[in-house]
């Protein structure tokens, strides 16, 4: 079982969903530098993020698969399977020089393994004030349902 509190470097291969692009990937903090954040991409695609880099970061299979879209400043780019859609890395427009990767498209990790995930306010982007300053919006909780809840049907209303 892997650690997401360890802030020890680790290796983990990875993949979009369809699976044609594959990466295997070195996070230099672990799963500990697992975030969210509100600014108005990350608000709508809802991934939890961990950092990697550059040279940490390698495509083995797909790359020619990977589209990838830039918006406002255009410096954070996001990478996503032209197959399937699903997102799998970004340059961090905070800090070119970190990646941010998908931990749902890492093998054996599911974001729903995260019990808080620290969310970072990007309505306040650090590229915007003059100290580079991060806030923090809040913390998100995964509290999963208890055994009495468990195998009872969702309400027909959803």
């Amino acid at each position: 079982m892997i650690d997401l509190t360890s802030s020890d470097p680790i290796t983990l291969n990875g993949s979009c969903h369809c699976g044609a692009v594959k990466f295997t990937v070195e996070l230099p903090f672990g799963l500990s530098s697992a975030r969210r954040c509100t600014c108005s991409i990350c608000r709508m695609r809802g991934a939890i993020a961990v950092t990697s880099t550059h040279d940490g970061f390698r495509i083995t299979q797909g790359e020619e698969k990977l589209a990838t879209y830039r918006f406002n400043t255009n410096v954070a780019e996001h990478h996503f399977c032209s197959e399937c859609g699903i997102y799998t890395h970004h340059k961090r427009r905070s800090n070119p020089d970190q990646l941010g990767v998908n931990v749902a498209c890492l093998d054996g990790i599911s974001p729903f393994d995260f019990q808080e995930v620290v969310v970072y306010d990007g309505q306040r982007h650090p590229g915007d004030n003059p100290t580079h300053a991060t806030y923090t919006a809040g913390v998100l909780r995964f509290e999963p349902a208890d055994e009495t809840l468990a195998g009872i049907p969702a309400s027909k209303e959803q």
